[in-house]
């Protein structure tokens, strides 16, 4: 069975999304990350990204970490398109064109729009900006991602979806980057077609079945 290491309140959700469209079973290791405990070194302190057997699967200490089989494989992005090609129909790749095009756009996500996206969750809180220094960072960040979330919003306004006009790994990296600048509403307010499908994303039942385990977690 595919092994999950890492808490749904990472990136991690990205891949447990993905297993409940796939309808893969999976177990999940609890791996949580290192700056949420006061003392991660400490003997009794639970799994997290600097334990000395997790750091022995993931280097990096970064999670998620997925087993599959004999691969072990990190990068959330990398681990959602390999399942994907591994077990995916609709949701997968039907030709090398394809599966291109979903690379393209998930690292597209991952390089041009989650940076500054994660800038907006970080220091955004409850559509009210904090303190005047994170409130020009944050206004800052919003004025990057108005060119690559216009790039997103124009291609959807055609054709719907990101590849093949369908649902796939695609839209559900996509949505999982954009999602932490959803609570910018003035920054999102413009894309119309943007938010008719990231909308469209969160309204799938398995993105509800990540959701609802993702808030049972502690914060």
């Amino acid at each position: 069975m595919l092994t999950i290491h890492g808490v749904t309140r990472s990136r991690a959700s990205r891949v447990i999304w993905l297993c409940h469209e796939l309808d893969l079973p999976f177990r999940q290791e609890p791996v949580i990350q290192a700056y949420r405990i006061a003392d991660a070194d400490a003997p009794d302190a639970p799994m997290n990204t600097r334990s000395p057997g997790f750091l022995a699967m993931s280097p990096a200490g970064a999670i998620p970490v997925i087993e599959d089989d004999a691969l072990v494989l990190s990068e959330s992005l990398a681990i959602t398109l390999h399942l994907a090609r591994k077990h995916g129909t609709d949701i997968g790749p039907q030709d090398y064109a394809e599966d291109a095009l979903m690379g393209q756009w998930s690292f597209y996500a991952a390089t041009a729009i989650e940076p500054d996206a994660l800038t907006i969750l970080m220091l955004h809180n409850r559509g009210t900006l904090q303190e005047a220094d994170d409130a020009g960072l944050v206004a800052e960040a919003a004025e990057r991602l108005v060119r690559p979330l216009k790039v997103v919003d124009d291609h959807l306004a055609e054709h719907g979806h990101l590849v093949g006009g369908r649902f796939t790994v695609a839209d559900l990296n996509m949505a999982e980057v954009i999602r932490y600048a959803q609570g910018h509403g003035a920054l999102l307010e413009p894309f119309v077609a943007l938010r008719t499908w990231l909308k469209a994303c969160q309204d799938r039942p398995a993105f509800h079945k990540m959701w609802q385990a993702r808030l049972s977690e502690p914060e």
